[in-house]
C-alpha cells in the first residue's frame, strides 16, 4: 500500500534543491555585506572636529608623514599631533579661521581634540607600524595616496584577507627604507629590475612571509 502520493518524490526533491539554493545565496549575501563599505568603511569619509586636509598639508606644503605621527618608526602605533602641534603653524596663519575654532578651544581648555580614528582595526588585531615602516612597507601600501585626499578615508578594507595578500608574498610591496614615507614612489618600471630589487630588499631586510595566527592574534 501506498501511503504518499507520487509527486511526494518531486516535491522533496524540490524542497532540498530549494534549502542548498537558499542557504548558497544567504552566504553570498552575507560575504558580500562583509566585504561591502557599510561593514569595512571602505572609502567612507568620517565627520572630524576639523576637516582636515592630507592632500593640502602633504601634497600643497610638503610637511612629512612623521611631522604629526612621531611615533610611527618607533612603536606600535603611528600617533595623532598634538594640538600644540597644530599651533606651530596655525597661530601665525589662518589665527582667526572659523574652521579652526575646535584647535583654538582645545589649546585654551587644554583637552585633546577627539578624532574620529579612520583606520580602526578590531582589538583582537596587533599591528605594529615601526615593523613595518622598518621592514621598507610604505606609507601608502596600506593608507593609499594621502596625499591626495582632500578628506581622509580608509582606502584599503583592512580585512584579513587583504592582509594576508602582502603576509604571502611581501615582496611585491616592499620598498626601499628611504622611500616610506614618499607616497608618489613607484619601483622601476621594467618587471625585472623591480623583481630583482624586491628580491635584493627582502634579503637585506631579511623579510619572511609570515603566516602564523598568532602573527596578528596574540
Amino acid at each position: 500500500m501506498q501511503i504518499f502520493h507520487r509527486s511526494t518524490n518531486t516535491i522533496a526533491k524540490v524542497s532540498i534543491f530549494g534549502a542548498v539554493f537558499f542557504l548558497g545565496f544567504f552566504v553570498w549575501v552575507f560575504d558580500t555585506l562583509m566585504k561591502s563599505p557599510y561593514a569595512t568603511r571602505q572609502g567612507v569619509v568620517l565627520k572630524q572636529p576639523v576637516p582636515f586636509s592630507h592632500k593640502h598639508h602633504v601634497a600643497g606644503l610638503g610637511i612629512d608623514c612623521r611631522y604629526c605621527h612621531t611615533s610611527v618608526e618607533q612603536s606600535a602605533v603611528a600617533g595623532l599631533p598634538s594640538t600644540e602641534t597644530c599651533m606651530n603653524c596655525h597661530k601665525q596663519i589662518w589665527t582667526n579661521a572659523e574652521l579652526l575654532a575646535p584647535v583654538r578651544a582645545s589649546l585654551a581648555g587644554n583637552k585633546p581634540i577627539e578624532w574620529n580614528k579612520v583606520h580602526d582595526l578590531p582589538d583582537y588585531v596587533y599591528f605594529n607600524h615601526s615593523v613595518h615602516v622598518a621592514k621598507g612597507i610604505g606609507c601608502a601600501s596600506c593608507h593609499g595616496r594621502v596625499d591626495q585626499m582632500p578628506l581622509m578615508y580608509q582606502e584599503a578594507s583592512l580585512q584579513m584577507s587583504w592582509c594576508l595578500d602582502c603576509h604571502r608574498d611581501p615582496g611585491k610591496f616592499v620598498r626601499p627604507r628611504e622611500e616610506v614615507f614618499n607616497l608618489a614612489w613607484e619601483p622601476p618600471a621594467d618587471p625585472a629590475e623591480a623583481q630583482a630589487l624586491q628580491a635584493k630588499l627582502v634579503k637585506d631586510y631579511k623579510i619572511q612571509s609570515l603566516m602564523s595566527c598568532s602573527t596578528c592574534h596574540r
